[in-house]
């Protein structure tokens, strides 16, 4: 039998299983991927909101992913919420001390309800730290503002008035020390994602084309497509190939949800 490409999971936990660690092992299993993962935050949550967040003991996190690191071989990252700079700096340490690879960066600052999930000096080591460290980040547009600090685009506008507004954004990014972005667009009319890369001292981009889809089961499709994107890695794509892998998988997963809670319920992961 073939062993699955194993990926570990830093994020929150979400009781209600929409986001974070518990929806990674769903996208994980649906992907022929076997999921480990560490929480780094705990939540109060359910599909009508995030009410309350305690960041796990960095300490904590340090063992756990230390222990999960000398036993497996840990084929791809995901870095989703962090919950405080103790534990972004630590998860900074981890990727460099265990030399892992094949990280996407899923820089979540606040939740969909406007929860804050990470602190103002946990921002400044996703910044300085975690940035340069990741193969790919994956904001939207609201978390690529802040990353970047360009101000919050008009999403109301056409895509191609938005497209200078990207490419900027992406460049800051860059300069930073990302060496791939990926700006999505899931909440405008014209749903498309923006990739930007480097490629031997060149940047590239990609447009990737997508439509809006009308839904109240969107909870967690930031976690969806960055673990997908993930899991895509792991099993050899390039990173390309992968981002319109996991793109497509979000579509279905929405596509295909089934109402679940009496607010934004959760994406049907198992497609």
């Amino acid at each position: 039998m073939k062993v699955p490409p194993v990926v570990l999971s830093l994020a929150g936990f979400d009781p209600s299983s929409g986001a974070g660690i518990t929806a990674d092992v769903k996208t994980a299993a649906a992907h022929g991927c076997y999921a480990v993962t560490c929480p780094t935050a705990l939540t109060v949550q359910s599909s009508q909101g995030v009410f309350e967040v305690r960041p796990v003991d960095a300490d904590f996190v340090l063992r756990a992913v230390g222990a999960l690191a000398e036993d497996l071989e840990i084929a791809a990252v995901r870095v989703g919420m962090l919950g405080s700079a103790f534990v972004a700096a630590t998860v900074a340490r981890l990727l460099i001390k265990m030399e892992l690879r094949k990280i996407v960066l899923d820089p979540v600052i606040r939740s969909s309800s406007g929860a804050t999930l990470l602190d103002e000096p946990g921002l400044q080591v996703l910044r300085k730290e975690l940035l340069p460290l990741a193969d790919v980040v994956t904001p939207n547009l609201d978390e690529a503002a802040i990353l970047a600090d360009s101000g919050t685009p008009s999403i109301l506008g056409a895509w191609e008035d938005l497209l200078p507004w990207l490419r900027t954004t992406a460049a800051k990014l860059h300069g930073l020390g990302s060496r791939a972005v990926v700006i999505t667009g899931g909440q405008l009319a014209e749903a498309n994602d923006y990739l930007s890369y480097m490629e031997q001292g060149t940047v590239r981009e990609q447009i990737l084309p997508g439509a809006h889809i009308e839904s109240s089961s969107t909870h967690g499709t930031g976690c969806a497509f960055a673990m997908s994107l993930a899991c895509q890695l792991a099993l050899g794509e390039d990173l390309p190939q992968a981002v319109r892998a996991a793109k497509e998988y979000v579509r279905k997963a929405v596509e295909s949800a089934y109402p679940m809670g009496r607010g934004i319920g959760p994406l049907n992961h198992m497609v």
